[in-house]
């Protein structure tokens, strides 16, 4: 069984109105009525079963009612696991979680605010923008609004954040920041402020801005209006509500207008209710054109309907023009404390508070990545010692990465849908499920606070690129990261499985067409959260001796090594190394029975070796059937899919687990398991027998093994449809029977030994694997390494007629990372190849932090891959996913130091 690339998993273009939630009403899921026949015909038969069916269902449902304790039982697949839940530790309580309580968590849309509970009061912001004379509403991030750029300059992750987007000659920008004042409520109050300008000033010719900003709650609960007039305000309550989080709450606005003439300043509102939040761009839009052909004017139909759940705000203005938003909680004290608290979060005060914030934000960079400051830079300009790489410009890239990523940061909730499984017993829910069509069971209501890899295309949660993104956010933020990780693991169900992609609550499902929402449990991901856990023990053992002295089972050689990485950077407080102790501790049966379900369903027919399951052997239209679940989507593997399989990469993340299991487990003193995965890890380790598998002598390039031929193509062929009408479409032909071998494709797959260090370093190996990265024909471009080699067969060729070349050829910054990890590794190790380690990882470092910054000053974003002849991005683009490791790249920061 197949599941769709995720490049194919791009934003939905139907309307807001074909809502997942009404799928149950097609006609086509209901029971046909039909009239009564003399004869036996098939849909007697039909009928029959039908009836049948409902009366086995009427028995399970009384039996059940009898014995409720039969329709506890549900498949093991949505079960949760059975053990305490990270989220519940003490370090995960209290002051941590009201402290990230508020936030930028709807990764979505440009700017959106709320809380991380599952029924929290949303907050918002959309605009009017116009091209060629026609307005279009902007609110969900999509690249056919065709902003110039777009993105977070500056973001902490916590209480801080600022972001400029650029809409034709319009520029905007959007700022956060949160209060904590003693009167406040759980969480805090927190401010927004909202600047619009030209990018190309005109006195001549006024230019006006249609913003709204709205406020709603997703449980349903009414909302106050306040006492705004359409009369131009200097402050004043647009709304006011109760929760049981926050206590009595209202929402303020000040404006300022730029200049001091701002007759055009217009102030209108619209209420809705709804549950169907998601569709709210959808309603405004709806309002306003309603309001233009009534009134000619693109102004709010000032109306609420009764107990609104939403209410939106529209601020109409000539640019330049600055509006403050203040929202404030657990009103309960005196009205001149109310406004002195409402003065900190706007005007004056509001922006000294956000310079402030901007200044900790830069220097707290400077401390945790170790680039030079504007002083520091000047005297290594002086001294010649400052590289290409960490020009003003770099850093101005590096912290738009880093700023992007916690930005990004989102807070979710609702319940995955998974594929069912082929047999188990099911509860009478699940059964009715059967029943009406549905080809999935769902998962528990669950909680996911995570990093999404890209905001307009992948707003939500992927299994491996998260593991890529905390050894950013571990180096900015250990508490944040390690809170993060606690939530994955926390939606492992009771086989030791997490779904490798997140779709929860409406607002993420309507992102993604809802063919590719099913997650299938037989199918994992690259267990990538281990080489963010294996850099916290590291970590925290150099804590632990360079603050207590503690003697560690190390060389003498590698403590002084760590001791120095431990200088150079932040190392972890006393504390920290016991939150992590704990968290480690209780995460342990979780990794534990994470491991287990790779080791048992992803293995091959040989003790050390292992396939990525799902993939499609019978498929007529892939040139290669794709490996999904590896992450590598449509890298070549052996033409014909089966369980003679054995794959390279997933061998070598199967040792990155056991390693990293084996080195927790010495953390813990946990010697009886940490001897098991020890010896685990040492087999998968083991050199020759590595080779054995997987190793051409010839080339000296590690590859898969499986039934494989090369004489496979895609041709034009003429087929019969399903109305009987040929047509024509593009199938596999195989031309050769396949025979049992070595797959021939070079490329980030046949590195992975390399990456994981499994080569010693006077290996004649080694030297053909740096062959193979410094070599033009096959990987090496100026920049960055190309994904499969010039020589593959399938280089760069579509997989299918609509499915254009992936991991074909361009250039991805996640493997670079680990190649140029393992290159800086070999350079500093003794042997023969040292040298020349190191002139290969210098140059491939300059090329891939030079081509990232020439990207991001040409077009505004990061992308998520590179043109291997060009440079030039590709795929989506605000992809500060992975694509931001360009910060640890610049900051030559790799998870051994």
């Amino acid at each position: 069984m197949t599941q769709v690339s995720r490049r194919n998993t791009r934003p939905k273009t139907t309307s807001h109105r074909q809502s997942p939630n009404y799928d149950n009403t097609n006609p086509r899921n209901r029971f046909p009525v039909t009239r009564p026949r003399r004869a036996f015909t098939p849909l007697f038969f039909s009928t029959f079963t039908i009836l049948i069916l409902l009366i086995f269902i009427g028995f399970y449902i009384t039996n059940s009612s009898i014995n409720p304790a039969n329709d506890t039982l549900k498949p093991r697949v949505v079960t949760p696991f059975p053990s305490p839940k990270l989220m519940d530790l003490p370090m995960f309580q209290g002051e941590h979680k009201e402290t990230l309580y508020w936030g930028t968590y709807r990764p979505h849309v440009y700017f959106g605010i709320r809380a991380r509970t599952p029924q929290s009061l949303l907050a918002g912001l959309m605009w009017l923008g116009a091209k060629d004379g026609r307005y279009a509403m902007r609110h969900v991030c999509q690249d056919s609004d065709e902003l110039k750029t777009y993105g977070w300059t500056h973001h902490n992750g916590r209480d801080y954040g600022r972001q400029v987007l650029v809409d034709q000659k319009l520029v905007l920008t959007t700022s956060f920041l949160k209060s904590k004042e003693e009167e406040s409520g759980y969480g805090g109050d927190w401010a927004v402020r909202i600047e619009a300008q030209s990018e190309v000033l005109n006195e001549e010719k006024e230019e006006i801005v249609h913003l709204f900003f709205y406020v709603a709650d997703e449980g349903g609960t009414a909302l106050g209006l306040g006492n705004g007039t359409s009369d131009n305000p200097d402050d004043f309550l647009l709304a006011f509500g109760s929760r049981s989080d926050v206590g009595n709450w209202q929402l303020h606005l000040e404006s300022k207008p730029v200049r001091l003439r701002n007759e055009n300043f217009e102030f209108h509102y619209a209420g809705f209710k709804t549950h169907h939040i998601h569709n709210l761009s959808e309603l405004v839009q709806t309002n306003l054109a309603t309001q233009a052909r009534a009134t000619s004017r693109l102004q709010l139909s000032d109306t609420s309907d009764h107990a609104s759940n939403i209410l939106v705000f529209q601020v109409s203005a000539m640019v330049p023009f600055k509006a403050d938003i203040a929202f404030v909680t657990k009103l309960s004290g005196s009205t001149s404390r109310l406004k002195e608290r409402i003065r900190i979060l706007t005007g004056d005060s509001l922006s000294s508070h956000l310079e402030q914030k901007q200044e900790q934000f830069d220097d707290k960079f400077q401390r945790c990545f170790d680039m030079p400051d504007e002083t520091m830079r000047f005297f290594l300009s002086m001294l010649s010692a400052l590289s290409h790489e960490i020009n003003p410009e770099a850093m101005t890239v590096a912290k738009a990465a880093l700023g992007n990523l916690l930005g990004g940061i989102g807070y979710f909730y609702g319940q995955s849908k998974i594929s069912l499984p082929s047999s188990s017993n099911v509860s009478t829910c699940h059964l009715m499920q059967l029943v009406h069509g549905d080809n999935y069971i769902s998962y528990w209501p669950a909680e996911l606070y995570t990093a999404v890899p890209s905001r307009p295309f992948f707003p939500r949660g992927f299994l491996w690129d998260e593991g890529f993104h905390q050894l950013l956010i571990r180096r900015w933020d250990a508490n944040i990261s390690l809170d993060i990780i606690g939530h994955w693991l926390d939606l492992m169900n009771a086989d030791g499985w997490i779904p490798r992609e997140q779709i929860l609550g409406a607002e993420a499902s309507s992102k993604v067409p809802s063919e590719f929402v099913l997650q299938h449990p037989t199918n994992g991901n690259p267990p990538t959260l281990f080489l963010v856990l294996r850099a916290y023990v590291a970590y925290s053992k150099v804590s632990l001796a360079i603050l207590f002295s503690l003697k560690l089972s190390y060389s003498y050689s590698v403590v002084s090594a760590e001791f120095v990485c431990g200088m150079k950077k932040d190392k972890f407080s006393a504390s920290q190394v016991n939150d992590i102790s704990t968290f480690l501790r209780r995460a342990f049966v979780r990794l534990n029975a994470w491991y287990k379900w790779f080791n048992t369903t992803q293995s091959g027919k040989d003790v050390g070796t292992y396939f990525w399951h799902g993939r499609d052997n019978v498929t007529q239209r892939e040139l290669n059937p794709k490996s999904l679940s590896s992450g590598l989507d449509d890298y070549p593997r052996a033409s014909h899919p089966s369980e003679d399989e054995r794959h390279v990469d997933l061998r070598c993340w199967m040792h990155l687990a056991a390693d990293c299991m084996s080195s927790i487990s010495e953390f813990l003193e946990d010697s009886h398991i940490g001897k098991e995965y020890s010896l685990t890890a040492k087999l998968l380790s083991d050199f020759d027998l590595l080779n054995q598998i997987h190793l051409d002598n010839t080339s000296g390039a590690y590859s898969d093994y499986g039934n494989h031929t090369e004489k496979v193509r895609l041709s034009w062929k003429m087929v019969e449809s399903a109305g009987g009408y040929p047509s024509r479409e593009l199938l596999r032909e195989v031309l050769e029977k396949p025979v049992l071998r070595l797959v021939p494709h070079i490329g980030y797959v046949s590195l992975f030994p390399f990456m994981g260090r499994l080569i010693p370093a006077d290996s004649w190996i080694l030297e053909k694997q740096l062959d193979l990265i410094s070599d033009t024909s096959t990987l090496w471009t100026k920049f960055g390494l190309r994904s499969l080699a010039k020589t593959s067969s399938i280089y760069m060729k579509r997989n299918t007629e609509h499915d254009a070349p992936y991991w074909r050829g361009p250039i991805w910054m996640n493997m670079n990372y680990m190649i140029l990890s393992a290159l800086n590794y070999y350079s500093q190790v003794d042997g023969p190849y040292r040298d020349r380690s190191k002139n290969i990882y210098t140059e491939l470092r300059n090329n891939l932090i030079q081509n990232v910054v020439k990207n991001y000053k040409q077009t505004g974003f990061l992308w998520e891959q590179y043109d291997q002849k060009k440079g030039k991005g590709k795929g989506a683009r605000l992809f500060t996913g992975w694509t931001s490791l360009t910060v640890l790249i610049m900051a030559e920061s790799y998870s051994e130091c």
